[in-house]
């Protein structure tokens, strides 16, 4: 690590999400002296946990470290609307309280997205200016707008007397979008012509060679696909993905079926789209209660799901829950989808789910029905042609990704290069970019409609419960002599039916513990629930070789 002057105004970054890991991105940008900064946030999303901790569906990064100082935080600035940039800020602005500036497309998914009253009645996202340009606290911003899965994706460049600095957010290069303008190349490239010293960049598919398709590539291929079906089909796509729905609706005109649109998630989209125009020029989507009157030949539903996960709206059909839509052997499901690495094995359950139903499975093996909203190699070899930045810093990748990145910016002209995960300030300006301190990036695990620690009591005694089960002890003594008066035990998780014997091994193995306990200890209640607690993960580790989580009350009567 490289010290700072004191009192030296220096730009530092970082990342508390998204740098070590694809997701849960949170990036941090601080101007001033160590110790008086003022900081600005870019973006605040959400992971998903992929069945790493039993019991947890969603992940997000810990803000404590600014949390702990947020009258320092200027405010949040939004490059889109996907939930691993804005997900998490229902759960954290409560702890932050920040001004948040967001695109009209961005805001309007907000809009449908934050309705659950209480603090986040409070939050009011800012409209980004017209112009593009934006001054937060210290920082001179200039937005710069870029194609992604996702309408109104927007680069971000900062400007301070130190540096500039482009952060891309998520990108692509598509000369043939579908929904919404084209990379701006001509501003890229202004900016390179300007100077950059540091370029912040997307690391997703830098294992991918050549280029990212164009969304309009598609459009053959899903009209061939639907084209061939003869009876009902669902497509299944992401949800946020304005321009595949638009792919898709206009292959199933063309092959003269009627788009029904199923799952919250994807109806929200639409509402959101709808409302700042693009979807105009489609034939109109209809809502999934309409299933039941069309001819099979004449449906196509657009829907969620294609990732496994157990309650979208693909899910609920297989599984003969959807309110509205069902399938027939001799039905038609098209994954436009790609797979996200830890999602193999619920998709591969769906998969064998619709076979074994009598459901056609078609994906991209069957033709080219998807295409990724991250830049290829040949799209990040371009950006740094354009930009030229003096530094670069890969995010938006695990760390192997990461790397690879900053070897390509190496191949690509760029002399320094620097990779930092999660919790490391990088001091970009001036001198050379160096980390110049570590801090805390925890997660937080979203549990019901709040956050708690990912390495909590919570979530560490339901994992264990989860694995071994657990057990409820209320030991019963005697007020008048120290004596065992009677031993409850309930389990869950830990016997089976008619395992009745192991139970009562438990009961008398606590009242031999406590009762071998020295009379002035029985006055001890947490002595004798922690001697109760032994005993019983004792028993069970000698009769089912398992230790279950226990609680013990201790009563007296």
């Amino acid at each position: 690590m490289s010290a700072s002057a004191p009192g030296a105004e220096e730009l530092v970054f970082l990342p508390l999400g998204g740098a070590g890991e694809i997701g849960m991105n949170l990036n941090l940008y601080g101007w001033g002296p160590p110790g008086d900064r003022r900081w600005l946030m870019i973006d605040c999303g959400l992971g998903f946990n992929s069945n790493v901790v039993p019991g947890v569906d969603i992940v997000l990064p810990d803000p404590a470290y600014i949390a702990g100082q947020r009258g320092r935080l200027m405010g949040l600035v939004l490059t889109h609307a996907h939930e691993d940039h804005l997900g998490a800020l229902p759960y954290l602005w409560p702890k932050l309280r920040c001004p948040v500036y967001a695109t009209r497309f961005t805001r309007a998914m907000m809009r449908h997205k934050l309705r659950d009253g209480g603090a986040m009645a409070e939050l009011q996202p800012m409209a980004l200016p017209e112009n593009g340009r934006l001054q937060v606290g210290p920082f001179s911003l200039q937005l710069i707008g870029m194609t992604h899965s996702i309408p109104d994706a927007q680069a971000i460049v900062i400007r301070t007397p130190a540096a500039t600095v482009l952060h891309t957010g998520d990108w692509k290069l598509d000369p043939d979008p579908v929904v919404g303008p084209t990379s701006d190349e001509v501003a890229l490239r202004s900016l390179g012509d300007e100077g950059v010293d540091a370029l912040v960049c997307d690391s997703t598919n830098v294992f991918v060679p050549g280029r990212t398709g164009s969304e309009a590539s598609l459009q053959r291929d899903l009209h061939r696909l639907i084209a061939s079906c003869r009876r009902r089909v669902v497509v299944t796509c992401f949800a946020s993905n304005i321009a595949r729905i638009a792919t898709i609706a206009t292959a199933a005109q063309a092959a003269g079926r009627v788009v029904l649109v199923s799952g919250g998630s994807l109806k929200r989209t639409c509402a959101a789209a709808r409302e700042c125009g693009y979807l105009g020029g489609l034939p109109p989507l209809l809502d999934d209660s309409l299933f039941g009157t069309l001819p099979a030949e004449k449906c196509l539903v657009v829907c969620t799901g294609g990732q496994g996960e157990p309650r979208a709206a693909l899910s609920r059909i297989v599984q003969g829950e959807h309110p509205h839509v069902d399938l027939d052997p001799g039905d038609t499901v098209i994954f436009s989808t790609r797979v996200i690495p830890g999602n193999e094995i619920g998709i591969g359950r769906l998969y064998n789910a619709l076979l074994r139903a009598g459901v056609a499975v078609l994906n991209h093996r069957d033709g080219d029905i998807h295409v990724s909203g991250h830049p290829a190699r040949g799209d990040l070899e371009h950006m740094y042609a354009l930009v030229r930045p003096k530094v670069a810093v890969p995010v938006h990748g695990e760390l192997r990704h990461m790397l690879a990145h900053a070897e390509l910016a190496s191949a690509a002209g760029v002399s320094e290069r620097i990779v930092a995960e999660n919790g490391n300030i990088v001091r970009l300006a001036p001198g050379p970019a160096c980390v110049v301190e570590k801090v805390t990036a925890g997660r937080l695990a979203v549990e019901g409609n709040r956050a708690v620690p990912m390495d909590g009591e919570l979530v560490r005694n339901r994992v264990k419960a989860i694995y071994n089960g657990a057990a409820t002890v209320t030991v019963v003594l005697q007020k008048s002599r120290p004596a065992v008066r009677q031993v409850l035990l309930s389990c869950i998780g830990v016997v089976e039916q008619g395992e009745d014997h192991i139970v009562q091994t438990m009961r008398q193995a606590v009242q031999e513990a406590v009762e071998e306990l020295p009379a002035a200890r029985h006055e001890d209640e947490a002595a004798v629930a922690e001697v109760a607690r032994i005993a019983v993960r004792r028993a069970a580790r000698q009769a089912i070789d398992k230790r279950p989580l226990v609680q013990v009350h201790v009563v007296r009567v």
